[in-house]
């Protein structure tokens, strides 16, 4: 039994596949994975989410994506992906330690949320086949497997930031991860010193990154780079939006705004933490929300909903989570005041004729582990 966890991110939303930085943490819904040898090379896997198993010869799996993707349902893509993504990274060690694998599947993490369930599978996967088949990969090299998997096999053209988050996860901390290096830094959180507690608000709107709108603004981020003659976003900075204002339309400039001035406020959030602990950073998010609210337009009214009744009920900070289009808000909330939150969202859902979201406390959690 291996397990990996789903993630928030805690700010940083879309600058990683810009090349940029992110403040995610891992929490403690986490995705399982029982794996067992069937002597039959194939790998069969079963979920508690459909009735079926999907089977897939190992023999077909070098070439079965992304050109025969479609032959199988979505959900099967993430852990049949990661076995195949796998095999492009450490061809040799799959074809001399490969063996056939009925894999179960079973999760916590809400899906649809913005809390990468998707990651989490991807994340139990890759390191329950990294020791049965005795690939010796490390952690970021999994990482990357889960991305690829995510990229080719499932075709969502997301980041690597979820897939480090769930496999590289500390208890009580975040990671800053500078998605260009793939650098990795500690980030004590001190959210229980402070009394503070990260509350999770699950809009219940369901998104899918494999859709329209998450590749539109992936899109419009590459227009804007090369537009303005850089390899990625990441290589400008708040000084440059001056001349990105002047030679680019107005959606791609917002789109170009939203991802530098996140990368300037991961880095400020970072040093706020470090320097003044965690209460100092309520603007930090609460502008986040507004710049994805407004320039990059991946919020939803129900997320809108969200982030201002828990700023009215008393919230330090409050911002959407995850790629958007639906998903997750997140509040920073003083412990005594969690319960007034919790019902000032909820009541402002009841109000605007929204279903009710689904309210829980997170903390920072341990990564991707071998369970027994």
């Amino acid at each position: 039994m291996w397990s990996s966890p789903g993630r928030v991110n805690l700010i940083g939303e879309h600058t990683d596949y810009n090349d940029g930085f992110v403040l995610p943490l891992a929490i403690p819904h986490r995705t399982a994975a029982a794996v067992a040898p069937n002597g039959e090379g194939v790998l069969r896997v079963t979920s508690t989410f459909a009735d079926e198993p999907v089977v897939v010869a190992l023999e077909d799996l070098p070439t079965f994506f992304p050109t025969r993707r479609e032959s199988i349902v979505e959900w099967a893509r993430y852990p049949i992906g990661v076995a195949w993504a796998l095999h492009e990274a450490a061809p040799g060690a799959v074809a001399a330690h490969a063996t056939g694998l009925d894999i179960a599947i079973a999760s916590n993490v809400p899906v649809g949320a913005g809390l990468s369930s998707s990651a989490a599978i991807e994340g139990a996967v890759a390191v329950a086949l990294n020791d049965l088949w005795h690939l010796g990969l490390d952690r970021p090299a999994l990482a990357r497997a889960g991305r690829r998997a995510e990229n080719e096999a499932v075709g969502a053209p997301t980041g690597i930031m979820d897939q480090m988050a769930s496999i590289l996860g500390a208890a009580d901390a975040a990671i800053l991860l500078d998605c260009r290096s793939l650098e990795v830094e500690v980030v004590d959180l001190g959210f229980d010193a402070a009394g503070l507690t990260l509350l999770v608000i699950d809009t219940r709107v369901q998104h899918s990154h494999a859709s329209g709108g998450y590749g539109e603004r992936r899109a419009s981020c590459e227009a804007g780079a090369a537009a303005l003659g850089v390899a990625s976003l990441r290589d400008l900075g708040v000084a440059d939006l001056a001349r990105a204002g002047r030679e680019l339309d107005d959606v791609t400039f917002r789109r170009v705004r939203h991802v530098v001035t996140e990368n300037q406020r991961v880095l400020d959030t970072v040093r706020m933490l470090r320097a003044d602990g965690p209460r100092s950073i309520g603007d930090l998010l609460v502008a986040s929300h507004a710049s994805m609210r407004d320039d990059f337009e991946i919020s939803v009214p129900e997320l809108d909903t969200a982030v201002d009744a828990a700023l009215e009920a008393g919230a330090l900070g409050a911002r959407m989570t995850g790629g958007g289009f639906g998903g997750a808000a997140i509040a920073l909330v003083d412990r005594d005041r969690v319960a007034t939150v919790a019902d000032t969202v909820t009541t402002a859902f009841a109000r605007s004729g929204f279903a009710g979201p689904t309210i829980f406390a997170v903390s920072a959690a341990e990564g991707a582990r071998r369970e027994s």
